[in-house]
């Protein structure tokens, strides 16, 4: 097992990438070697903002260990090719690929070559959902219901807000359930800026979806409704609320009376960047030689999923549906 900094690179450096950048330079775990685009103008400003290097892709590729890759999706299946060829183990930024054939070829290949292949489902690593996994064991869950709303972007952006917002949620939601779909029903409607979704699981248990890039308030929240509890965890602030209901208490007045006190705790949760979350954990998964904790078939399992989804919004026809 490696003990000495594990040397990263980035591979595209738009508002994302820059991120990744950020990041692995403040991480002790990693040393940031340099990074790569496409726009080689941008590639040299980003470097000399972050006090680091611009490559060609081969020439990174040759200098580093691992990278992570934040190019357009289109991208992504013969950059991440490139990356497991040259033996570079790699994070591929959400969603994983275009086309789900290429997403398995991509597992068989790095499962060939014995590179790490993980996914970048950031959400996974907000400190409020991994306290939430700690807590899931104890949960009957009945519903799920998660809202990922905001206000018009001031930049273009080419994804749906399926393919942009509601995937996360999904792979959130798969996580959790962790169990096949067997119904969807979605519709959307404001040239695919917003969404609904409902899914129903082999056991009956419910999934509700909302995806928004109209909506005049930012909200990143799941609410779980269980047997005994309600369950909501806002993703903005990392915080969790259990709701539960107190046995009742009856009071003698001029008839008899009763009422229920809701007991509202606040779950402690230990804040940090996600970002640095996954990006840890993803240089964990290479020192170590391990399973990431968001592998390829999770991100095929999202898209193939938040696919459907599009489609069935577009047609606005609820249908059945078997995923991967």
């Amino acid at each position: 097992m490696r003990t000495t900094p594990l040397r990263v690179g980035v591979i595209g450096v738009g508002s994302m990438g820059q991120n990744h950048v950020r990041v692995y330079r403040e991480l002790p775990e990693t040393k940031l070697v340099g990074l790569y685009d496409a726009d080689h103008e941008r590639s040299e400003d980003v470097a000399d903002a972050f006090g680091t290097d611009a490559f060609e892709l081969d020439e990174l590729l040759d200098a580093v260990d691992a990278v992570s890759i934040a190019v357009p999706t289109p991208y992504h299946y013969e950059t991440a090719c490139e990356c497991i060829d040259a033996g570079v183990d790699v994070l591929v930024e959400k969603p994983f690929v275009e086309d789900l054939e290429n997403g398995r070829r991509l597992i068989e290949f790095a499962d060939q070559r014995d590179v790490i292949l993980q996914v970048g489902h950031i959400e996974r690593f907000n400190p409020a959902v991994m306290t939430l996994m700690d807590l899931i064991e104890d949960l009957d869950i009945i519903a799920l219901d998660a809202q990922r709303l905001g206000p018009p972007l001031e930049r273009d952006i080419e994804d749906t807000a399926v393919m942009d917002l509601m995937i996360h949620d999904l792979d959130i939601l798969l996580s959790i359930l962790d169990e096949e779909v067997e119904q969807v029903y979605a519709a959307g409607t404001r040239q695919s800026n917003y969404a609904t979704a409902t899914i129903q699981t082999s056991s009956g248990r419910i999934g509700e979806l909302t995806a928004s890039r109209v909506t005049q308030q930012k909200v990143r929240q799941l609410t779980i409704t269980a047997e005994r509890c309600r369950v909501v965890v806002d993703y903005t602030d990392q915080s969790i609320e259990i709701t539960r209901q107190s046995l009742p208490e009856y009071a003698r007045e001029k008839s008899f009376r009763y009422r229920h006190e809701n007991v509202v705790e606040q779950v402690l949760v230990e804040r940090r960047e996600p970002l640095k979350n996954e990006l840890s954990a993803f240089a964990e998964a290479v020192r170590t030689r391990s399973e990431p904790l968001v592998t390829g078939e999770d991100g095929i399992r999202a898209l193939d999923l938040a696919r459907k989804i599009d489609e069935l919004a577009a047609d606005r026809k609820p249908a059945p549906t078997d995923t991967a």
